[in-house]
């Protein structure tokens, strides 16, 4: 990772609002950077459910050219937290890619409780990783860059419920305080390479 490169974006309400001179200026920086995984340039877009990270992780992906691996591409249950979908990734794409080989996993499609198409990853120039826990200690050293993506508490919590509904919420909680406790015994943030904030609270 490179140090010292952290800064924040302009508040928004809106999580595409805010990132578009960021990801303008941040894909030509990324071009330039080293491999850091095999021979890809590996980019963790990491932070807190509802911060906006797939909208960023989208926009700064069309921006490059490159393909974007969500973490909701894996078919992991609530109860095994932040951190559980990860070995999934490692094993069938980190690991692949590492020794310059094409990665691949089958998409989970959660609005049909059943796995869809294949997705291969080549060990293209740039990936760009998108989740809960994507900028991880365990695999900081594989990382070319980091973007941390943050909202107030009460946006994030907006956000989820206007995209899953109301009757969440109980559960919505039980996952912001697992993060919380993720990141905190993580130090996710303070290795960021790069902070974004896409929200501002509500009154």
């Amino acid at each position: 990772m490179i140090g010292g490169l952290r800064h924040a974006a302009p508040s928004s309400p809106l999580p595409g609002a805010s990132t578009l001179g960021s990801v303008d200026s941040l894909a030509p920086r990324l071009r330039a950077l080293p491999p850091s995984c095999g021979p890809v340039r590996l980019v963790a877009v990491d932070g807190p459910a509802g911060s906006g990270k797939t909208t960023f992780a989208g926009t700064l992906g069309s921006e490059l050219g490159c393909q974007v691996v969500h973490s909701d591409d894996f078919p992991v249950p609530w109860e095994e937290g932040p951190g559980g979908w990860f070995p999934l990734l490692e094993e069938q794409v980190i690991r692949p890619l590492r020794r310059g080989l094409p990665g691949g996993f089958r998409r989970y499609d959660w609005q049909r409780g059943a796995y869809a198409e294949r997705v291969t990853v080549p060990p293209a120039p740039v990936l760009i990783v998108e989740g809960v826990g994507t900028a991880r200690r365990s695999v900081a050293r594989l990382l070319a860059f980091t973007v941390w993506i943050e909202a107030p508490d009460d946006v994030r919590l907006r956000r989820v419920l206007d995209r899953d509904g109301p009757e969440l919420a109980p559960r919505w909680h039980e996952w912001f305080a697992a993060e919380r406790e993720w990141f905190a015994a993580d130090g996710t943030r303070a290795r960021a390479d790069l902070v974004v904030s896409t929200g501002v609270p509500c009154h």
